[in-house]
């Protein structure tokens, strides 16, 4: 009787624990009045359900003409960038940021002064979104999708490095001690125990990375860092809604099969 006492009141729920989660449910509530509240509204536009029919009828009637253009700029060329860029952009970024990460493991120092510099500029490169990027190198190379890839990769370099660092922060350290145990110098530990053990988890964050700078650099053509986005801001621009269908189909199943192929590979990875 006893037993069945005690097993009643602990499943009656404190008081002070259902205060606080209501006061935590409330204070959402405010933060999503507070927020809503900021944003103008000023009413929809008397043309906007005439532009959504025409980008429907343009998604339904696309521009099949604009798949393949022998004497200009196409669909095919446009998406062809838009990869090329995501690809060189992952590939710099994958790149670059492996010293740093090594650099910011806490495992991999000796103390805390001198992985937290690391830890703190990955911080800092992660605050500059891609877009700000890409002006300051469309400024410096010019308006093309070398501009892109730069902005990419130096953009990827933050996110990149954190999760490797994670990764290697992550490791098994059996391997190491085996080793430093045996007399090995620091360059076998990191290429006996350290990048067996990294490498997979290392090439599994490249590719979703890479899933990530491929929706970018679609839009970073919208202000001239090259990609499928410059036609797509001149077809908006022109309303030939037609051409825009033709373009956002394209863009769908790029990224839809690109993302069924890195999903695979990940999942042979992880």
């Amino acid at each position: 009787m006893t037993t069945n006492a005690n097993t009643w009141q602990r499943k009656i729920p404190k008081p002070k624990k259902n205060r606080y989660r209501w006061l935590i449910y409330l204070l959402l509530v405010l933060i999503y009045i507070w927020a809503f509240a900021g944003i103008p509204f000023d009413g929809i536009k008397e043309t906007a359900g005439q532009i959504t029919r025409s980008i429907f009828s343009g998604l339904f009637s696309p521009d099949w003409d604009y798949v393949y253009l022998p004497d200009g700029e196409d669909l095919l060329r446009g998406l062809l960038d838009t990869l090329t860029i995501s690809i060189l952009g992952t590939f710099i970024s994958t790149l670059v940021c492996i010293p740093f990460a090594f650099w910011s493991a806490v495992n991999m120092s000796r103390t805390r002064w001198v992985s937290g510099p690391g830890k703190m500029l990955l911080s800092f490169i992660r605050t500059f979104p891609e877009i700000v990027m890409a002006l300051l190198f469309i400024k410096a190379v010019g308006p093309n999708a070398f501009a892109g890839a730069l902005a990419l990769g130096l953009h990827s370099v933050g996110m990149l490095g954190k999760l490797f660092a994670d990764e290697i922060e992550n490791m098994d350290k059996g391997p190491t001690e085996a080793l430093i145990a045996a007399g090995a110098n620091r360059l076998q530990i990191l290429w006996f125990a350290v990048l067996p053990q990294v490498l997979p988890g290392f090439l599994s964050y490249t590719l979703y990375r890479f899933e990530i700078n491929l929706r970018s650099a679609t839009i970073l053509g919208v202000i001239g860092a090259g990609g499928i986005g410059t036609p797509l801001i001149f077809a908006l621009s022109s309303r030939d809604w037609d051409r825009v269908g033709i373009i956002l189909l394209g863009i769908i199943v790029m990224i839809t099969i690109l993302d069924l192929i890195s999903g695979a590979l990940r999942k042979k990875l992880v």
